[in-house]
């Protein structure tokens, strides 16, 4: 048999039935970088459920640190986001970490970080959460079941923002209210509820009706936009556990538009958790964010009727735009509330504190102690490759892996130099690959402790490449 035979013979042997090799973990050197977020740069999809998100915060530049690479891996580094005060020097060497289960978890709590000097907070559970990055930089008692009684009118607000974009409504469409909609009812403290104090016989339009849900809690307008919208109470509660499931908010459920336990519902019908209402608000400013300025008003006026926002933050904190007050009886007293300093947005849940006054200083206490010990991080922006991994019978010997939103990340201040990063992928890779698929991950520690995994998906699609190139591929896999 002549020599160039022999050759395409082997080469069709191995692209045909070479196709089982073992499979490698390889961790890959890569840039841990921060850069300064200007608003405008972050998606309004920065909050997904999964990893997500789209706030921003104001970050000095800090140093790129790297890991080694292993043997079955070639080791390379990625850029660091330019910016005018860029101040890049070489970080500490990273230690090769373990095998990556196939799982991955969200950033963890930053409890798991060294220790704060966390204050004592008069609340039965409570959230702090940090909206870029996602994560929960402070909790006690979150997914425990609580009553939302008023604070339920935040996901009423988001159904009613929702068939606003799709047009099921109308800012300017005027509706008549059925009589069911204007009963009273007791708040539970022996007063009047909340209402705007809507009449039968004059029509109202959409616009009224949210500044009414939003700026005075009314039950009134939160039950004749869920009749407007959905035609029952009943049928608008169902559109609101469905947008609950699709926010990942797992241990909520709803069954009316005002939390207003009226004919004695049971908790069990009516019921969320601190840390879901802490996703509810983050998908409020980050899916209608030109709504949230309606959250920061502190009156409103209908029927000759003036009265003010529940929410005295507003009156306290000039960085306080939102959200959300509530109360059970006079033992109870719950606030969501949404605070933007220059670029960075936090988030307080604060359930069942004792009083009003409680309510309202422990929150803005709160909040004062996360922008004051935290700092927010974009490590990598959007579509930026963080590394390029090596692939195996494609069009393309390599392939660029990155984010398809900007990665921020939340730590305690003066932490950044014991951030430490390292990618893993299972090699070798073949094609096809399909963009957006994921590929590798991204592994980061705190001071030695897992801080979370982020998934690294292609930025390009690589195809499958010709019967040769394969087979040549195939050969060269044997000596790796």
């Amino acid at each position: 048999m002549k020599p160039h035979s022999i050759l395409i013979f082997t080469l069709l042997s191995f692209t045909l039935g070479f196709s089982a090799l073992p499979v490698l973990s390889s961790a890959q050197e890569v840039t841990v970088a921060a850069s300064q977020v200007p608003a405008s740069q972050v998606p309004a999809s920065q909050v997904p459920a999964s990893q997500v998100p789209a706030s921003q915060v104001p970050a000095s530049q800090v140093p790129a640190s790297t890991v080694p690479a292993s043997q079955n891996s070639q080791k390379t580094t990625s850029p660091i986001p330019q910016t005018p005060d860029n101040q890049a020097s070489s970080a500490p060497e990273l230690v090769k970490p373990k095998l990556i289960p196939k799982k991955v978890i969200a950033p963890l709590p930053a409890s798991s970080t060294p220790d704060l000097s966390v204050p004592v907070f008069a609340a039965k559970s409570y959230v702090l959460y940090d909206f870029s990055s996602q994560q929960t930089l402070l909790g006690n008692n979150a997914n425990e079941r609580i009553e939302p009684a008023a604070l339920t009118k935040l996901m009423t607000a988001y159904v009613s923002f929702s068939a606003l974009r799709f047009n099921k409504i109308t800012l300017k469409q005027d509706i008549q209210p059925a009589a069911e909609t204007l009963r009273g009812e007791s708040s539970g403290s022996g007063t009047s509820s909340s209402r705007m104090f809507l009449s039968r016989n004059k029509t109202v339009t959409v616009d009224e009706l949210l500044h009414g849900l939003i700026v005075l809690s009314a039950n009134d307008a939160a039950r004749v936009l869920a009749v407007a919208i959905a035609g029952s109470e009943t049928q608008f509660a169902a559109l609101m556990n469905i947008e609950a499931q699709r926010l990942n908010m797992q241990n909520t459920h709803f069954a009316n538009a005002t939390g207003v336990n009226a004919t004695g519902q049971a908790l069990t019908q009516q019921y969320s958790t601190a840390a879901d209402l802490a996703l509810l608000a983050a998908a409020l400013v980050r899916d209608f964010p030109e709504m949230i300025a309606m959250y920061s008003l502190r009156e409103y006026q209908h029927n000759g009727i003036k009265q003010a926002n529940r929410n005295r933050l507003l009156w306290m904190d000039p960085f306080v735009d939102g959200l959300e007050v509530g109360n059970i009886g006079n033992t109870a007293f719950n606030i969501v509330a949404s605070a933007k300093r220059a670029q960075r947005r936090l988030i307080a849940v604060v359930i069942n504190a004792p009083s009003n006054n409680q309510r309202h200083t422990e929150t803005q206490k709160m909040l004062n102690y996360g922008f004051q010990n935290f700092e927010t991080l974009r490590l990598y922006q959007k579509d930026q490759a963080v590394n390029r991994i090596r692939i195996w019978k494609g069009t393309e010997s390599n392939i660029n892996v990155g984010f398809h939103e900007d990665l921020f990340i939340t730590i305690p201040n003066g932490q950044f130099s014991k951030l430490k990063a390292t990618m893993e992928t299972a090699q070798p890779l073949f094609a096809p690959i399909a963009s957006s698929q994921k590929i590798s991950t991204l592994r980061l520690t705190l001071d030695d402790k897992p801080f979370g995994e982020y998934p690294l998906v292609a930025l390009d699609r690589v195809p499958v490449a010709n019967v040769l190139s394969r087979g040549w591929d195939n050969i060269q896999l044997l000596f790796q």
